[in-house]
């Protein structure tokens, strides 16, 4: 079933839910690995540090892949290019699951980060197709379906590595990813480009919005940033739990995964109401919310009730700064949503993997207090940057 949409006529109900859900499916996979770590470096007999390396190169290969597949919905139309990137991910997840050493995982992981990017296609299809007055709201649901699968994610993976191993989880997941592929094959609309050039064109064209649109760099710095300290929590926890006092396994790692799904609830209301209250004023929320989380991690973070509390000031305040951001950068330059959102998503990628790497670096040689350190560092900096520069990005 193939028909076309225009842009601005309108999203239907149908393909909105359809690109949600399989924005939470199709995400996931960059955060399966999370709370196996533990299990992942016991079965390969590497150290915590060089198993921490999985989850990096994930989000290493997930910022290529913005860089590289997603300006291409600007130049082709989108559901090839989704449907390739859906047989290589089935590939990858399968070689994840079949590893016989660690380096085997590691290019595995890469690939798998590099075509989930499906996601990142979606949410600048339902910025295209929808109307003026529904644009925001129909940005937060296609969020809020991207973060909960990223929380979500976290609970399947640590229950199933918990039940019946971390491989599992990959054939699981490959089964999952082949079932959606059917569905986005038959259902999601063609879509015509807007971009009518060579590659080389094209991929210049990223340079110079980003030269251009001081708005657009301010909000991927702030994106990169909260990212790197969300990730720098989300990584180290299963270290932080198998220790004392909790030598908790990867199930209450996952499970813990469940106190951020407001953050995801946020995130749809922050697309709402970004322009009513200012996107301004919402941002500098979210990094407050985010430094209170941080600092619940240092002087409670042993025990249940500071790590939930600290999770739901995190998650809510990462979810809100996110959601904002992509707010106002869809509203920079129509005709180039996708090339917008891979400057945008490509920076906020590499500050994850940043983050990632940093977090496994300060648990390494500090512990739990080093990871709560760099993490309220990371988010002291964006702080700083929205109120030197701020008025770059402001729209209230």
């Amino acid at each position: 079933m193939k028909y076309k949409l225009k842009a601005g006529q309108g999203l239907p109900f149908s393909v909105l839910w359809l690109m949600t859900i399989g924005a939470g499916l199709v995400v996931a996979n960059l955060y399966y690995n999370q709370p196996l770590l533990g299990m992942i470096s016991r079965d390969f007999n590497v150290s915590e540090s060089l198993a921490g390396r999985i989850a990096m190169l994930t989000q290493i290969g997930y910022a290529l892949g913005l860089l590289f597949i997603v300006p291409l919905g600007d130049m082709f139309k989108r559901r090839p290019i989704i449907l390739s990137s859906f047989v290589v991910l089935i590939v990858a997840l399968l070689t994840m699951a079949l590893s016989p050493m660690i380096e085997v995982a590691f290019a595995a992981s890469l690939l798998i980060g590099l075509c989930s990017v499906l996601p990142q296609i979606f949410v600048p299809i339902a910025a295209q197709l929808s109307t003026p007055q529904t644009k925001g709201k129909n940005i937060g649901i296609v969020m809020s379906g991207l973060l909960t699968g990223i929380l979500a994610s976290r609970v399947a993976s640590g229950l199933v590595g918990e039940i019946w191993g971390w491989r599992e989880m990959y054939y699981i997941v490959a089964g999952l990813m082949f079932c959606y592929g059917l569905l986005i094959a038959w259902k999601l609309p063609d879509i015509e480009p807007s971009f009518h050039g060579g590659y080389s064109a094209l991929m210049g064209s990223l340079v110079r919005y980003f030269k251009t649109l001081p708005a657009l760099r301010l909000a991927a710095m702030y994106g990169a940033l909260s990212f790197a300290s969300f990730l720098a929590f989300w990584t180290t926890l299963v270290f932080h739990l198998e220790k004392e006092p909790f030598h908790a396994g990867s199930d209450i790692v996952g499970l813990l995964g469940l106190v951020g799904i407001g953050g995801a609830l946020v995130a749809s209301l922050a697309g709402r109401f970004a322009h009513r209250l200012g996107e301004h004023r919402l941002i500098r929320v979210g990094m407050a919310l985010m430094l209170v989380g941080w600092g619940l991690f240092y002087f409670a973070g042993w025990s249940y009730a500071g790590l939930i509390a600290g999770i739901c000031a995190l998650d809510i305040g990462a979810q809100g700064i996110q959601v904002t951001n992509q707010t106002i950068i869809f509203s920079l330059s129509p005709e180039a949503t996708n090339r917008v959102n891979t400057v945008y998503m490509t920076i906020f990628f590499i500050g994850g993997a940043l983050g990632t790497f940093a977090g496994g670096k300060a648990w390494e040689f500090f512990g739990w207090n080093g990871v709560a350190g760099i993490g309220a560092c990371f988010m002291g900096l964006a702080l700083l940057l929205h109120l030197l520069l701020g008025s770059g990005c402001r729209s209230d």
